[in-house]
């Protein structure tokens, strides 16, 4: 793995190796060891979007472990506008030892990868959001949970999120149902992708088909950066996918509940159900910190820590 744009560019031996890093880590930085086995080193952080967790967890994350952050955003580079994205990569490649870009479009990103000569990480872009994935898979692995018999259930809009879900979840032979409106379903590329990897599948457009009897239920916001737009037809054709008390009471007792936030209280979710006792959003946004310093580390072959 040279970059992480992707959650094809991982295996499952991959995945379980960044699970367990993620572990000690965790665990390291709980315990107080300040052990900094990237001092010297730095990331830039290309941000072409806004960002409250994403941002905070690299900078965090890397002066965690003994490097620096530089945040960059896309119009003070002027990216692909004042200089071009194969420039920047080129320039930054002489800087820094890694990039992670938060793109509007996944080319961004794809493209930043083809010309820099360091790793690249995927921070999201339309297609994918690696990160987030494996960070939400983390913890429900860390809980012990088993994830070739848990049920996952998305309610919503087959997005990025979704996107890296559903690859992440075939690699670890979980069966996911997805239920979207029509129109709304993950991209068929992925869908193609999920299949060829062995995943289970399923798609549906009515939400309590795929909330009953889950295991886990995952939901992001209904319109996202970008689709402000689009924003009445939205709320239109998702009125009936919410994740409330009555679709929460459809799945297993004790069903976890999962979302990347941003929220939007009271559209994609209740506030009961976000702040009950099911919910563990916390722990997925917690875990993030964690998840990507195990993504560096690996990157810049730093694992064996």
């Amino acid at each position: 793995m040279n970059h992480l744009l992707s959650i094809r560019d991982l295996r499952r031996e991959d995945v379980l190796s960044l699970f367990r890093l993620t572990a000690t880590l965790k665990a390291r930085q709980k315990s107080g060891d300040r052990t900094a086995p990237l001092a010297g080193k730095s990331i830039a952080l290309i941000f072409e979007k806004q960002s409250l967790r994403t941002r905070v967890t690299f900078e965090v994350g890397m002066t965690q472990l003994g490097g620096a952050a530089i945040y960059l955003p896309a119009q003070e580079i002027g990216l692909g506008e004042r200089e071009s994205i194969p420039d920047v990569a080129r320039n930054l490649s002489r800087w820094v030892d890694l990039i992670a870009a938060r793109t509007l479009a996944h080319a961004t990103v794809a493209t930043l990868a083809a010309h820099a000569t360091v790793p690249v990480i995927n921070a999201l872009s339309d297609l994918e959001h690696p990160c987030q994935a494996l960070a939400d898979f983390f913890t429900l692995w860390e809980r012990g949970v088993d994830l070739g018999r848990t049920r996952l259930a998305w309610i919503g809009d087959g997005n990025n999120v979704c996107h890296s879900l559903l690859l992440l979840a075939a690699l670890l032979a979980t069966p996911m149902a997805v239920a979207t409106p029509p129109g709304y379903a993950p991209a068929p590329e992925i869908q193609a992708a999920v299949r060829a990897l062995g995943g289970h599948l399923k798609l549906t457009t009515d939400p309590r088909e795929a909330a009953e009897g889950a295991d886990v239920l995952y939901t992001d916001v209904w319109v996202s950066m970008g689709q402000e737009a689009e924003r009445a037809t939205r709320l239109e054709a998702f009125r009936r996918y919410q994740v409330n008390e009555r679709l929460v009471g459809l799945a297993k007792p004790g069903a976890l509940v999962m979302h990347c936030l941003p929220a939007r209280r009271g559209e994609e979710i209740t506030e009961a159900v976000l702040d009950g006792p099911q919910s563990i959003v916390l722990e997925q946004s917690e875990n993030r910190l964690h998840a990507q310093k195990a993504v560096i580390l690996h990157l810049t072959g730093s694992g064996d820590v």
